[in-house]
């Protein structure tokens, strides 16, 4: 007789609508508001921030990087972008264990679409370690225009001096900077030092940074250890004649011309020759340095990306040599293809740098800088 196999089934009442099980769901804590301490408050602006040029000169508000001067001769959108503060640091020391900042932005707009809030509006802290070295310390996490909050707090003992970078896409109305009354705060003035003028774009101004003290500009402020004015433009970088009327009132230790992102060859050709005659007209003596236009990332697959980066390369590059010719002395020059690195990796949006690009950029930038200024 053939056996049959017994086939046994667990039931399992399965309800009418089956659904897949899903983690258990848990909210993301709070931010934890630090309480506020008893804390004094000094105003930056009684001693002076380092950035800050035109020093003499009249403003229409203290943290605008030009001079009032300024408004109806640069065009209005250099003239709205000069507003931000970029490129201004304020140095101090102090003994405090906590360090707080309250300070009010021009404008509602934080962020952009390829800049963070820390970046465009916040503050970015840095401090001397005992051997001298600037290092990063903490940052302001702006979540509206005005802005009140501990900086850090639970630091190592000891007095040593600190640099707070100021917003790069974001104006400034007010600045304070709050310690324990029983802590040590001595505001340094700006360093007497000639400075490095940067003149240029977007990528100058510090898009797309992840904070402050992240910009290229500020990175060499830190490796030459002295002052720097940011007068980058975002989009706006064009070599303009009304700009370098500002310039030449400047008494700079080197002007780094870096406008070629905003720039066409025939642009290049017809205003780099004439900007570095009113500023050597003014200051003969003064090196000027020129630099290329750095590669967008995805031109490896980008021909005629590739045609319009040569022609903005070889329109400087001969202006360049002429002017050498013509005898224009302490005159040098950075070339683009290297400034972001070659893997692709250097961008947030394939034109404007992320940290690792500005660090690259950096490193392009210092041996020429260091022979100029030496």
């Amino acid at each position: 007789m053939r056996l049959l196999p017994l086939l046994l089934f667990a039931c399992v009442a399965v309800p009418a609508f089956a659904q897949t099980p899903s983690a258990p769901t848990v909210s993301a804590p709070a931010a934890t508001e630090i309480p506020e301490p008893l804390l004094e408050w000094r105003d930056v602006t009684t001693v002076g921030v380092e950035g800050r040029a035109w020093n003499d000169e009249e403003r229409l508000r203290w943290f605008d990087r030009f001079p009032s001067a300024a408004q109806g001769r640069v065009t209005q959108k250099v003239w709205d972008l000069s507003r931000d503060s970029a490129g201004m640091m304020v140095r101090f020391k102090t003994d405090a264990k906590t360090i707080w900042a309250h300070y009010t932005l021009l404008k509602e707009k934080l962020a952009g679409p390829n800049m963070t809030a820390i970046g465009s509006s916040g503050l970015d802290l840095y401090a001397r370690d005992p051997d001298g070295k600037w290092k990063w310390v903490a940052v302001a996490r702006p979540e509206k225009k005005e802005v009140r909050q501990s900086l850090i707090s639970d630091l190592a003992p000891g007095l040593r001096e600190y640099a707070l970078y100021l917003p790069l896409y974001n104006g400034i109305e007010t600045l304070k900077i709050g310690v324990p009354p029983a802590a040590k705060f001595e505001q340094l003035a700006p360093r007497p030092e000639k400075p490095i003028v940067f003149y240029g774009t977007s990528i100058t101004h510090g898009a797309s940074a992840s904070r402050p003290g992240m910009v290229h500009t500020a990175i060499l402020g830190r490796k030459f250890d002295r002052p720097v004015v940011n007068l980058g433009f975002s989009g706006n970088g064009r070599m303009d004649a009304a700009v370098g009327e500002f310039l030449v009132k400047l008494d700079a230790a080197v002007y780094v011309i870096d406008c070629l992102p905003n720039m066409a060859a025939a642009e290049v050709r017809a205003k780099a020759p004439a900007l570095v005659r009113q500023l050597k007209a003014a200051h003969p003596e003064t090196p000027i340095v020129l630099v290329e236009d750095r590669r967008f990332a995805n031109t490896w697959i980008r021909p005629e990306r590739q045609k319009f980066h040569d022609a903005n390369h070889a329109a400087l590059r001969a202006v360049f040599e002429a002017l050498k010719k013509e005898g224009v002395a302490k005159l040098s020059y950075i070339p683009g293809d290297d400034l972001i690195g070659d893997d692709t990796e250097g961008t947030t949006d394939g034109s404007h740098p992320n940290d690792l690009g500005y660090m690259r950029q950096a490193a392009v930038f210092e041996p020429v800088l260091r022979e100029v200024l030496r």
